[in-house]
């Protein structure tokens, strides 16, 4: 490795008190932490760790040679930020390669430039640590904050380039429920278009060939009541927010779905579930396939027996 090289990309961010910097070479934190704050003494250096000041990836770290792999985001906090201990955490696989998950609605998949602390990375990589702090967890995939439903992380950075660099190809199936209000003119069918980001950060579909990123969803009416449809959903391309745009613009929005509607919240929370993701394991060729039920209250809302729940309005002492 020329030594000359960084090992960092600073990243230009500092927000609510946290500056990022993009790693660029594999290597150790303490050696990564050294380079960045040359002009800092060991000491001090040290210190950022010990009083739990760095997170890698949005997961805060204190072991001075905690692995690093090119693409990894180290972060530096004012204040410290503590590891949480993790007792139900909903685990629908795992294995030596592998963690699945069946994530809550309200969970952010990852850090974003608003939340640090509370993801679905975070929580499962002080899982894996408290195993052993050595351990670590990728991303390979996304799924809405608002969503709920099959997450898969994976545990060494092979693994993640090896399913990034052919994820298409590699994915067989990813369905999800959703509940829309009103009924779909067609009970199935295939809605086709090419997705764009407004100056909102909104998607929107143009329909010119190549106009935008190419979106295909596929969906089937499972049952409808007077005022809402069960769909279960197929999609080919995972487009951000493909889904919630491809149904709204038909005119039936996902119940819940505030940001590109004003669709009833009679759940309170987004009516999509990611129940299946389905895939070749890119180095075996083994197919994986990993579900989990559909949620109860999305039952019970179809049944016409779900009860919402009271929210306590009062004020915290």
């Amino acid at each position: 490795m020329n030594k000359n090289k960084k090992r960092f990309e600073h990243r230009s961010k500092d927000y609510e008190g946290i500056r990022e910097y993009k790693v660029t070479h594999e290597c150790e934190l303490l050696e990564f932490l050294y380079e960045i704050f040359k002009d800092s003494s060991k000491t001090s250096v040290k210190s950022l760790l010990s009083n739990h000041r760095v997170l890698v990836d949005g997961a805060p770290i204190s072991q001075f040679n905690y692995k690093l792999y090119p693409d990894d985001v180290v972060m530096i906090a004012k204040t410290g930020i503590r590891q949480k201990a993790r007792s139900n955490l909903p685990i629908l696989f795992e294995d030596d390669e592998i963690i699945v998950i069946n994530k809550p609605s309200g969970l952010l998949s990852v850090a974003s430039d608003k939340e640090k602390g509370s993801t679905a990375f975070r929580i499962v990589s002080d899982y894996v640590q408290q195993k052993d702090k050595h351990n670590r967890i990728f991303v390979v995939h996304r799924i809405d904050e608002d969503t709920s439903g099959v997450l898969m992380f994976v545990k060494n950075s092979k693994l993640r380039d090896a399913l990034q660099d052919k994820w298409n190809d590699l994915v067989i199936k990813r369905g999800y429920f959703a509940i829309i209000e009103g009924e779909m003119k067609e009970k199935s069918g295939t809605i086709t278009s090419y997705l764009k980001k407004n100056s909102l950060n909104l998607m929107y579909s143009s329909f010119k060939k190549g106009d935008g990123q190419l979106a295909i969803t596929k969906y089937k009416t499972l049952k409808t009541n007077d005022k809402y449809s069960l769909l279960d959903v197929e999609i080919e391309t995972g487009r951000k927010n493909q889904i919630r745009v491809h149904l709204g613009e038909k005119g039936h929005n996902i119940i819940g779905d505030d940001k590109y509607g004003n669709p009833s919240n009679p759940l309170g929370r987004l009516g999509l579930h990611a129940y299946e993701l389905k895939l070749t394991h890119p180095f075996t060729g083994k197919v994986l396939d990993f579900t989990t039920t559909m949620p109860k209250e999305f039952l019970a809302l179809m049944d016409g027996t779900f009860i919402k729940k009271e929210t306590n309005k009062k004020a915290k002492n």
